[in-house]
């Protein structure tokens, strides 16, 4: 199983690929049968990068494979201090990935560099994903010195309708009565302000939605990953920070988001996510030139490169994979029996507890990283279904596995979670420093690291609190406001948007680890 078949479709083929490296995972990542009989189910998502036109099966590489299906209540996000996913439902993990694997393979393209610098080679190992932007490319001293090589094309592809205003007519069509359900309140349990309920309110589409929960759950507000992914379709796959490094252009953006074929409704995938939906007032709008400048000059020169850069509204291709494919290839789904049938099984079905999460390992500079620690989890699994891994984690409860969210600590944050993003931010902030000290006096991919502001990188990324981080990234950056610009514009459309404040007042002591355990020689 997982052998690709280039006859196929694009959609079955990488299907095929992520399933087969799911499948490589331990049994510890995966959904179980638990004692009582009751069958967990599990969403999963993954990332698949594929170069060039006619793909082949050399041309696709699966970069993160993710699952999950659960998120935090608001009430719990204070205590979390950055070491604590707010959000592990497989589409927001394969997210947060695909960032984590583009400031790896930035990275390791950076100490290729350096390895190139220092035996005096005469260039540095190519990332097969990344290049260095030239010199002419770069006119001011904060533009993003990388970007995705332009012939690449990010897919995403998943095993179940993402949550929220994509699936809610398929979420009608599994109830006996499709009825608006009616929620129930108490004072301890207020409604949320402007910000509906998951599954309810079958009346009202079209609509940003929390993630659903139990109607005697606290309160989460997470946006559905439908929003999230509707959102990210006009700010691009990269986070801000990310975006300081990698310019955004239209390879940083979804191409498409494969579904199995019963898990498509053409209504409410072109209502979330279309041209004629909800976002059709950002149709055909240049929301936002990528670097903002105030002369104008920077935008014409941008509008002169078509849909290479800048920020756009860029709808994403819905592509269903065959059902033949799906059922063979997936053995942990939510079972979408009909009413009838639902309310006559004896089997239970509960969403399972744990999370996975790999990642690639980068193209270049892999075995550095091994050495300097940072990619975690490549010594406890080398390959994957042939790829080499750069990260690895079980996730519960939005730590890693073996861990408390409840009394947080940075031995238990995932690699993914906000204190180690900012932090692995940090270490490529330090590499930039390190090759640009090595290069002065020297003439050396001329343009480039001289052209970057590291002054005011260093500055940003030695905030205070994760607050004046992301604050600084808007303030003082360029991309940082081109970026908060088009996404004020993409909330016109996104409505309501309600911000998940709660978790920002600290800083980057939090990944000191005050009780360090002692290590076997």
């Amino acid at each position: 199983m997982g052998e690709e078949n280039p006859q196929e479709g694009l959609s079955s083929r990488i299907a095929r690929l992520v399933h087969t490296h799911f499948d490589a995972l331990p049994a510890r990542s995966k959904p179980i049968v638990r004692d009582d009989g009751t069958r967990e189910w599990i969403p999963m998502a993954g990332m698949v990068v594929v170069r060039g036109e006619n793909t082949t099966e050399e041309e696709l590489t699966c970069v993160a494979v993710t699952s999950g299906a659960k998120c935090l209540a608001a009430s719990q996000l204070p205590n979390c201090k950055g070491l604590v996913l707010h959000d592990w439902h497989a589409e927001v993990l394969a997210l947060r990935a695909f960032n984590y694997w583009v400031l790896s393979e930035v990275r390791g393209l950076l100490l290729g560099e350096d390895v190139a610098a220092t035996t005096q080679s005469s260039s540095p190992s190519p990332s097969r994903f990344i290049r260095r932007r030239s010199p002419q490319q770069q006119q001011h001293p904060d533009q993003p010195p990388f970007e995705l090589h332009p012939d690449l094309k990010v897919y995403m592809c998943c095993t179940c309708a993402p949550c929220g205003d994509a699936s809610m007519e398929l979420t009608m069509a599994a109830q006996e009565d499709p009825t608006p359900w009616h929620i129930y309140y108490t004072p301890t349990k207020p409604p949320p302000a402007n910000l509906l309920d998951g599954r309810g309110h079958f009346s009202k589409l079209g609509i940003v939605r929390r993630k659903p929960a139990r109607a005697d759950a606290d309160s989460t507000k997470s946006k559905s990953c439908s929003d999230k992914l509707a959102l990210r379709q006009v700010s691009s796959l990269l986070s801000p920070e990310t975006a300081l490094l990698v310019r955004v252009t239209a390879s940083a953006y979804l191409a498409g988001v494969m579904l199995p074929e019963t898990e498509i409704s053409g209504v409410g995938c072109e209502r979330a996510f279309g041209r004629e939906g909800r976002m059709k007032g950002l149709v055909g709008r240049y929301l936002s030139p990528s670097l903002s400048s105030s002369s104008g000059d920077e935008k014409e020169e941008e509008e002169e490169e078509g849909d290479a850069s800048g920020y756009r509204f860029h709808p994403f291709e819905i592509l269903p994979i065959p059902s033949a494919v799906a059922d063979s290839l997936w053995q942990y789904g939510k079972p979408r029996d009909s009413p009838q049938t639902a309310s006559t099984s004896t089997t239970k079905y509960k969403p399972g507890t744990i999370s996975a999460v790999w990642v690639a390992a980068p193209s270049v500079g892999a075995d550095q990283l091994v050495v300097l620690g940072p990619v975690s989890g490549a010594k406890q699994l080398p390959r994957l279904a042939g790829s080499r891994t750069g990260l690895y984690e079980s996730i519960i409860g939005g730590v890693k596995q073996g861990s408390k969210a409840s009394a947080p600590v940075v031995r238990g944050a995932s690699a993914l979670s906000r204190a180690r993003m900012w932090g692995t931010f940090r270490e490529i902030v330090l590499d930039l420093q390190k090759n640009q000290d090595r290069q002065d006096g020297r003439v050396k991919h001329e343009g480039g690291l001289s052209r970057l502001d590291d002054e005011r990188l260093r500055q940003i990324v030695e905030a205070a609190t994760y607050v004046d981080f992301k604050r600084a990234i808007v303030t003082s950056t360029r991309p940082g406001q081109a970026r908060a610009r088009a996404l004020r514009e993409a909330k016109t459309v996104l409505v309501p948007w309600v911000p998940n404040a709660g978790d920002g007042d600290w800083g980057l002591d939090v990944l000191v680890d005050a009780n360090p355990k002692k290590r076997k020689r």
